[in-house]
């Protein structure tokens, strides 16, 4: 990273504020369905658990095609494919408003994770390749509002439709955000200093270059601990996460807009978390957070999973928020320094990893939900849950401090 004079940004202060809106728009794709799958499933004559594969579609895609695009950023310059994939994203969610059933909704999904591939992870790259790593976490926490937003505000969004419009709707909503976000994107990739639209040339044929790049960041024995732990944090958290408003729909009866809106409490707790970052990594350390972030984030799925009645439910869900980006927030920086030199390749890798295990997870989940029922699928997702954050604290402890570059 090229050291910029004192004073002297190396990109205007909006630029991080527009990174944050896209991947609100990216959040708020993947969840939009969440509080329509009973919906989905009148309309479309599906079962539950087939209706959840809008959800597994578009975590499939977006986590594969992390493999094209974090090579993608570093040869082009992140900010820049990430202007251009917001632009492709109001095609897709176009794409998926008007789509005349369910297998061609599937299909669009499925363009639709892959062009939301590139937004989050090059976003925190390009975030890596501009701060330094002491200043990093505070501000990849504040980048995180964005995503924090979008994923309560899709529940929401996506619960209102199924109560009161078409499920149509939202995506034509999405769409349109998009364009809007694309445009304020390019424009400010304009005026970005040198340092910040940083490339890297590579020879040879591009599948060879990227399996090259993927294969540098495995060889080293921190990232696999990484990219492993994220791959079972998205498995445990969002196969539950993926049918918490139908599970307050089914058993306390709630109505699925009144649901979304519960849910999105789920984000009010990341941004407590994202307001305090700073005091919050002093006083407890990388070990620490995902320590007690796990364990609240599986004191809270638990208590969501055994609510007798709505007022279990909102502290549940407010603090199972907090608990996610303590953890998820330690993993992310750990993300962007395990290979600083492939950083595009070592992200991407992290959110293939992250949206593999969702739909992983939610696929699992959907197959037993109909036999296990919606509050099985919740306490399953907070045991692992807990068990996987201790490990990770535990492993993150034995750890010197990672140098500042």
């Amino acid at each position: 990273m090229t050291a910029q004079p004192e004073g002297e940004p190396a990109f205007p202060l909006a630029a991080v504020m527009y990174l944050a809106l896209a991947s609100f728009g990216s959040a708020l794709s993947l969840r939009v369905t969440d509080a329509q799958l009973p919906r989905l499933a009148a309309e479309l004559g599906v079962s539950l658990g087939g209706a959840s594969y809008v959800v597994t579609t578009f975590s499939i895609a977006y986590g594969v095609s992390q493999l094209f695009f974090g090579p993608l950023g570093d040869r082009h310059g992140k900010y820049l494919v990430v202007a251009w994939a917001c632009m492709a994203c109001a095609a897709t969610a176009a794409a998926c408003a008007l789509a005349p059933g369910y297998p061609t909704l599937l299909a669009a999904r499925l363009l639709a994770g892959a062009t939301a591939g590139a937004i989050i992870p090059l976003s925190m790259a390009w975030i890596g390749d501009v701060v330094p790593y002491e200043q990093r976490q505070p501000v990849l926490a504040r980048f995180l509002t964005g995503q924090i937003l979008g994923l309560s505000s899709g529940v929401l969004v996506g619960g209102f439709a199924a109560d009161h419009m078409s499920w149509r709707v939202p995506f034509i909503g999405i769409a349109l955000l998009f364009v809007v976000i694309g445009a304020l994107l390019l424009s400010t990739n304009r005026r970005l200093q040198a340092s910040a639209r940083q490339t890297r040339s590579a020879d040879g044929p591009m599948l060879r270059r990227t399996m090259s790049e993927f294969s540098e960041v495995l060889r080293k024995p921190w990232a696999r601990v990484v990219l492993l732990t994220v791959f079972l944090e998205g498995a445990f958290l969002y196969g539950a996460f993926a049918f918490i408003a139908s599970h307050l729909h089914r058993v306390l009866g709630m109505s699925l807009s009144s649901a979304g809106t519960v849910v999105m409490l789920f984000g009010m707790g990341g941004l407590v978390f994202a307001g305090s970052a700073s005091r919050v990594v002093a006083a407890l350390g990388e070990s620490g957070l995902a320590r007690w972030g796990g364990l609240l984030l599986a004191g809270s799925l638990l208590l969501i999973g055994i609510a007798p009645n709505l007022w279990w439910a909102l502290p549940g869900c407010l603090a199972s928020g907090l608990g996610f980006y303590m953890l998820h927030n330690t993993l992310q920086i750990n993300a962007t320094q395990m290979a600083p030199e492939r950083r595009g390749a070592a992200v991407a890798s992290f959110a293939s990893c992250f949206y593999l295990g969702q739909s992983v997870g939610v696929a699992v989940a959907g197959e037993l939900v109909e036999r296990s029922g919606t509050a099985a699928i919740i306490l399953m997702g907070s045991a692992g849950v807990l068990l996987l954050s201790q490990h990770f604290g535990w492993r993150r402890s034995q750890r010197p401090r990672v140098p500042a570059v």
